[in-house]
């Protein structure tokens, strides 16, 4: 199926007599897809059960007549104000024991049942009303979940939900009090009722008791989602159903989220999140300012592309300047496109970009659209109508997907785990993958994510386990089975799956590889460890006792082993800098049998079925004759923001 283009629109905003112009100016812009509905409870059921159609009746109609296919959003991320009326407690409650007051949106607490039974209702009414409409072909539910630190609600709501999750978990209280280590500090719990949340104590709370309130809040989550797609179906048993979720949130599991939903979206914002979620210093923000950072879409584009099981797309990709990050630049000329083909190259169905026209009002006006608020062009739409025309010149048989030759397990469970012991100021999970992912994106690789229960990595001639908090899914038998190079590390099966240090010690998993990770230090940003031949450890390291058929591959200037090897199986005891990682990627794909090429800084290559997508992040061109022996692409130069297809 050949890709397409969408775009966000809120017919509620704008006048209805304006509403067929939008629509015939969106398909003439090579717009096929359009977002409506997911802010509108209020205009739909402006007072309980009262429901207004008439403007949604029409609005999908106009939309659907003009050829546009419609994603149908259920409202529940912005409940009406008569809602928190009806349930005054619905409310999360922050760490402080401070309620998320009305007023923006996401005010909800997962764990409030009777808000729960509203959601599921208005589910229900908009899948009965529309399940069968022809101009309706995805469903999205909710929006952005965990957005505004939301997964996380300490109320009394979430409080009951807990301890009943606990009493179903460990079913005696006394398993309870060993699985946690409650003899320490004399913290032994009686009942499940006396268990609270562990937030206001007066030091640290115990870690278990903190990983099992993620995890019961994760679940949540999960729940919440599947209550709103078991109400779609009780009405649409055939339309698809996805979410958009967001960048770096880690909070809740996604992918057992998306056990549920026929296809998985994100929110794509490069520059905001260069400047608001991603650890670089001043000078490399200050070189990527208006493109974003070469790698960080990259890797969300891989990770939903698993949590979707191959089915993804971008539901909102930055076309402007956004209202929220701390610095809010305009991109430069020729990124729009860029970041639609880079998300197209990682096999994204739809890019749709947010939003149409830019909000002249509340709290969004300042965030750019393909309009402005006059109705004029913005910059991004010539960009929209270059990528529909690139797009249009692929035949419809264009072949989208081939399996990466390298994959990384991500692990939600190991980041909360890590949030809760970090036992250093800059030991963060998804920093720690995310390294690796972009020393192999340097040397011109793609690579596929997988979740820790992936039972088959015949297909791959790397596997990387960074920082995976326990073994579980049976993940250790399905890498003794991998043909390819496998590379474990930096704190992986450093914990049980109560969150105690197993008790034949990190990595746990002799049958992979023969040795013990003894003991371990945390860094100051400001010391590096030197290795052999270049290089320099930093932030982490562990001291490993090898079995005796295990090598040193690298190792520290004072001797102590840094990367091990048994077989195919590696380990990797330390954060490296960027030098020291690029010679273990490097190392780890000669022994995969994977040819590299050393990138120029902003160049970064997709495989995009049987074609290379190269994607110029620089601000210089980029003479691309030097790596024809790798790749042949058919320009000599790519310009800042260029792209360019193997031929």
């Amino acid at each position: 199926m050949k890709p397409e283009i969408g775009v966000c629109y809120y017919p509620e905003h704008w006048p209805e007599a304006q509403w067929a112009t939008d629509a015939a100016l969106m398909v003439a812009s090579g717009i096929s897809w359009v977002r409506i509905g997911e802010f509108a409870w209020s205009r739909i059921e402006p007072t309980p059960d009262t429901f207004n159609w008439a403007w949604l009746d029409k609005a999908i109609a106009v939309l659907g007549q003009a050829g546009l296919k419609i994603v149908l959003g259920t409202p529940t991320a912005t409940p009406p104000r008569w809602m928190l009326k009806k349930y005054p407690d619905m409310l999360a409650v922050d760490a402080n024991d401070q309620p998320r007051k009305f007023g923006s949106r996401r005010h909800y607490d997962f764990s409030h049942q009777a808000y729960r039974e509203e959601s599921v209702r208005i589910c229900e009414i908009l899948a009965k009303r529309y399940g069968d409409n022809p101009h309706i072909a995805f469903w999205q539910t909710d929006n952005e979940y965990s957005c505004h630190d939301t997964t996380l609600s300490y109320s009394a709501a979430a409080l009951a939900g807990f301890r009943s999750w606990l009493a179903e978990r460990y079913e005696d209280i006394d398993a309870l009090n060993q699985a946690w280590g409650n003899i320490f500090w004399s913290m032994d719990y009686a009942d499940f009722a006396d268990i609270e949340l562990p937030n206001l104590t007066v030091t640290e709370a115990n870690p278990s008791h903190w990983h099992d309130f993620r995890r019961y809040s994760s679940a949540q989550v999960q729940v919440y989602n599947t209550a709103q797609v078991n109400a779609i179906r009780r009405y649409d048993a055939s339309t698809p159903i996805l979410h958009n979720y967001m960048g770096r949130i880690t909070d809740f599991d996604h992918f057992a989220v998306g056990q549920d939903l026929d296809a998985a979206s994100w929110d794509s914002y490069p520059l905001g999140f260069l400047e608001d979620r991603l650890e670089a210093d001043a000078e490399w923000k200050q070189a990527f300012m208006r493109q974003g950072d070469p790698d960080f879409q990259a890797f969300h584009h891989d990770l939903y592309r698993a949590v979707g099981r191959g089915r993804w797309w971008v539901m909102e990709q930055q076309p402007g300047p956004v209202n929220w990050a701390p610095y809010n630049p305009a991109p430069l000329k020729g990124m729009v496109r860029l970041w639609g083909w880079e998300a197209i190259a990682h096999g994204a169905e739809v890019v749709s970009y947010f939003r149409w026209r830019q909000a002249p009002f509340a709290q969004e006006q300042m965030h750019a659209g393909l309009l402005r608020p006059d109705s004029e062009p913005a910059p991004a739409l010539t960009e929209v109508k270059q990528l529909a025309a690139d797009l249009a010149a692929f035949p419809e048989d264009t072949k989208t997907h081939q399996t990466a030759p390298v994959a990384i397990v991500f692990d939600y469970e190991s980041a909360w785990t890590w949030d809760t012991q970090p036992q250093g100021k800059h030991f963060d999970y998804f920093a720690l993958v995310f390294e690796q992912y972009r020393a192999l994106r340097k040397l011109g690789l793609s690579i596929d994510i997988c979740p820790p229960d992936t039972e088959d990595f015949s297909a791959y001639q790397l596997v990387l386990v960074p920082g995976l908090m326990h073994w579980k899914h049976e993940l250790k038998a399905h890498l003794k089975t991998c043909a390819g190079a496998v590379l474990l590390g930096t704190r992986t099966g450093s914990k049980s799956a109560d969150f105690s240090i197993p008790q034949q010690m990190p990595p746990d998993c002799p049958e992979l590889i023969e040795l013990k990770v003894t003991h371990v230090e945390s860094l100051r940003p400001d010391v590096a460890i030197p290795l052999e031949n270049g290089g320099s450890v930093c932030h982490w390291r562990e001291y490993m006792e090898p079995g005796a058929g295990v090598k040193t591959l690298l190792a520290t200037e004072d001797g102590e082993p840094v990367l091990l090897q048994q077989g195919n199986v590696h380990y990797l005891g330390a954060q490296l800098d960027e030098t020291a990682y690029r010679r273990t990627m490097k190392l780890l794909c000669e022994q995969g049998g994977i040819s590299t090429v050393d990138l120029p800084k902003g160049l970064r290559l997709r495989q995009w079925g049987d074609k290379v997508v190269a994607m110029n992040y620089s601000l210089d061109t980029i003479d691309l004759r030097p790596f024809k022996d790798f790749v042949e692409l058919d320009v000599a130069e790519l310009p800042p923001a260029g792209v360019a297809f193997s031929l």
